[in-house]
Order: structure tokens, then C-alpha cells, then sequence
């Protein structure tokens, strides 16, 4: 073999393997930030924890992606330092399961819309049930209400299955709903927490100018159906990198291959 092959050899091994490297030392450094945030999240909503929220905290979930985005990466750069061939086959296929789970997932999930959505809606109603004692939710579902203009996961009256707002229930909360689902009918205006005061005993046509009579699963979805392109973006955005350092992998892996044969 000519030295001038030999050296185009070594230089795209070479390339590959500092690519790779760069790629895997990134992916490492956002699934330890990941990690850091989740952990401190579930550090923070341990002082409001209920049995119903542990299954609707994100900070669940930002620790087991944190978690699976360290130990993967982690594996990518260890074995692109080392040339462990093993180490770089573990990670290639790692990789491709991942990103298998993730385009099956959101196959299944539109495939099976119907029961997507009523998974969502009923833990939404789980989070609702401890809505005052589960901070962590409480501030996604006050967002979200008001980001979105909307109230409740299916409907307003799903507020009937917090203790505070069912209609059976003393004091000035009752048959209410939270002052998040109210008209905001000027910017910056101090907001009244009673708003929402017994609207659960009336009519949706009677609550129009008085809180979002929409449910939030709707107008998240409705959101999402205007914003496609926006959502494509993101979606490219999350699985364009994932897609590349599998590539890199598979040629890299096969660089080095053909380069030890021919060593």
C-alpha cells in the first residue's frame, strides 16, 4: 500500500475519531447538565411530594434522560479515546435503540391518539387531585392555563376532583376553579385569586367572559396543529445530532476496521 493511501487513511480515521470524540464529549456535558437539573428538581419537590406526583414530575424524567444520555455519551468518548472496538460497537447499537424507542414512540403515539390523549387527561386529573400540594405540578399546570387561555385537562369542570374545588366542599374555593383559568382582560393586572369563584355551578356559554372555558389538552394540541413548523423544527433539531453521531459511529467503526486489516 502506498504511503500517500496510507496517510489519506490515517487523516480520515483520524477526523472521524475527533468528530466522534466531540460529538460524545457534548452529548456527555448536556446529559450531566440534565442530570444536575433533575436531581435538583427532585431534591426541591421532595418538600411537596405526593403519592399522585411522583408519577408527573418532570423531575423524573430530566433524571432518567439525564441518566441515559451520561452513561451513553460517556461510553462514546471513552471508546473513541481508547479505539475499543467493543466499547464502539456497545455504542452503536445503543444508539440505534434509542432512536428506534424514540420513532416508535411517537408512531404509537399517533397511531393511538385517541388513547393518548385520554392517558394524558387522566394524569392530569391525578395531578389536579393534589394540585395545592404538589408544587412542582402546580406551576406546570398555572403556565400552562395561562400560556394556552385554557382550564382544566379535558374541560373546566375537571376541577371538581380537588378536594378545595369540588362543590361538597367548605370555604371560598368551593366549586371554583383556580384564578390561572381566568379572563386576563388587562396587561399586568393584579389578579383576583377568587376570580373563579362558583363557576363550576354554571354553564360553559355563561362562563365566556369570565374564565377559559376550554380544556387544556385541546388547546396544547390546537397550539401544536398551528405551530407545525415549529414542531418540525424541534423534532429535527432533537433527532438530526442523533442521527449524525450514529453515522459517525458506523464509519468510524469501519475505518477502523478496514485500517487494522490493512495495517
Amino acid at each position: 500500500m502506498s504511503n500517500d493511501v496510507r496517510y489519506c487513511e490515517k487523516f480520515s480515521y483520524v477526523f472521524l475519531k475527533f468528530t466522534l470524540i466531540v460529538y460524545s464529549t457534548i452529548f456527555w456535558l448536556v446529559g450531566g447538565f440534565v442530570l444536575a437539573i433533575g436531581i435538583y428538581a427532585e431534591v426541591e419537590r421532595q418538600r411537596y411530594k405526593t403519592l399522585q406526583g411522583v408519577f408527573l414530575a418532570p423531575a423524573i424524567i430530566l433524571i432518567v434522560l439525564g441518566v441515559v444520555m451520561f452513561i451513553v455519551s460517556f461510553i462514546g468518548v471513552l471508546a473513541s479515546l481508547r479505539d475499543n472496538l467493543l466499547l464502539l460497537k456497545v455504542f452503536l447499537y445503543t444508539l440505534t435503540v434509542c432512536l428506534i424507542l424514540e420513532l416508535l414512540g411517537g408512531i404509537l403515539a399517533l397511531v393511538f391518539r385517541h388513547q393518548t390523549v385520554d392517558l394524558l387527561n387522566k394524569n392530569i386529573r391525578k395531578g389536579m387531585v393534589n394540585y395545592y400540594d404538589d408544587l412542582d405540578f402546580k406551576n406546570i399546570m398555572d403556565f400552562v392555563q395561562r400560556k394556552f387561555k385554557c382550564c382544566g385537562g379535558q374541560e373546566y369542570k375537571d376541577w371538581e376532583v380537588n378536594m378545595y374545588h369540588n362543590c361538597t366542599a367548605p370555604g371560598p374555593l368551593a366549586c371554583g376553579v383556580p384564578y390561572t383559568c381566568c379572563l386576563e382582560n388587562k396587561p399586568n393586572e393584579v389578579a383576583n385569586t377568587l376570580c373563579g369563584y362558583k363557576v363550576l355551578e354554571n354553564e360553559r356559554l355563561a362562563l365566556q367572559n369570565v374564565i377559559y372555558i376550554r380544556g387544556c389538552t385541546d388547546a396544547v394540541f390546537i397550539w401544536l396543529m398551528d405551530n407545525y413548523k415549529i414542531m418540525a423544527g424541534l423534532l429535527l433539531g432533537i433527532l438530526f445530532p442523533q442521527v449524525r453521531v450514529n453515522h459517525h459511529v458506523r464509519l468510524t467503526f469501519d475505518v477502523h476496521q478496514y485500517y487494522t486489516v490493512n495495517d
